[in-house]
């Protein structure tokens, strides 16, 4: 069985590498697709975007804000299962049954970056079956752990584990930065010391990541509202709103 992966970047790469099956590439930029044929440890081609091949698992690993797009295009070359790795699950596996209702149909979210594998990968099956129990048996054999979710579940998570999340870290970032003010290092503290080391970690991945997570899950909104009301809360009034977020 081969398996199309529909986009060449990180995730879709890091996809290819776990399963076991032959893959081919198709990306907008051909020479993506080459490139991530190559770097494969074994059989993998590219193929144009636009190919009319049929393979036995289609694997969506493009950008959120284009994934049901590329659901849409791609779902129907699939012989067994559809499946993506695009981040959000609702949206995509609701496109896989609207054009592939005869398929299996999975969303896998690999909850690292790809440099960072193995780690753990949230699963929401809508329609399983052998191809897809195959991809499993792959994924928890190159050492990830597996965890099944609802689709609702995940993306209402994904709100606080990465929208609000990263709203807050750029957001210490953006400050300390219109701060103007070097920290010597003898005078930071460790929480300093993990924020900082948290912005940067932000910082040096790519912007239209974090702008997707923004436009698919907010939290920026979120984070504002809560710096707003810290600003405004009397000092006298902290314990109280210690308590609140203690519960």
């Amino acid at each position: 069985m081969e398996v199309l992966v529909v986009g060449a970047g990180e995730m879709g790469r890091w996809f290819a590498a776990a399963v076991a099956s032959d893959v081919a590439f198709a990306d907008a930029d051909p020479a993506r697709a080459e490139a991530a044929a190559d770097a494969l440890d074994r059989r993998a081609r590219a193929v144009p975007l636009d190919s009319s091949e049929s393979f036995g698992v289609v694997c969506v690993a493009v950008p959120m804000r284009v994934a049901t797009e590329a659901v849409a295009e791609h779902a129907g070359k699939a012989e067994q299962a559809v499946v993506d790795v695009t981040g959000s699950m609702r949206a995509p596996l609701d496109a896989m049954a609207r054009v592939a209702p005869a398929r299996e149909r999975v969303s896998f979210h690999p909850l690292f970056a790809a440099d960072a594998a193995p780690g753990t990968v949230a699963v929401s099956t809508a329609a399983g079956g052998p191809a897809t129990d195959g991809v499993r048996r792959d994924l928890e054999a190159a050492g990830n752990d597996l965890v099944d979710v609802a689709p609702e579940e995940h993306d209402d998570a994904m709100r606080t584990v990465q929208g609000r999340t990263h709203a807050a870290v750029l957001a210490f970032a953006l400050a300390a930065d219109a701060a103007e003010t070097e920290v010597p290092d003898a005078l930071a503290t460790p929480v300093y010391d993990q924020l900082a080391a948290l912005a940067a970690r932000v910082l040096d991945g790519t912007p239209r990541v974090y702008a997707d997570i923004q436009a698919t899950f907010d939290g920026a909104r979120d984070i504002a509202a809560a710096a707003e009301r810290l600003a405004e809360t009397d000092p006298e009034d902290y314990d109280d709103l210690f308590e609140d977020v203690r519960g």
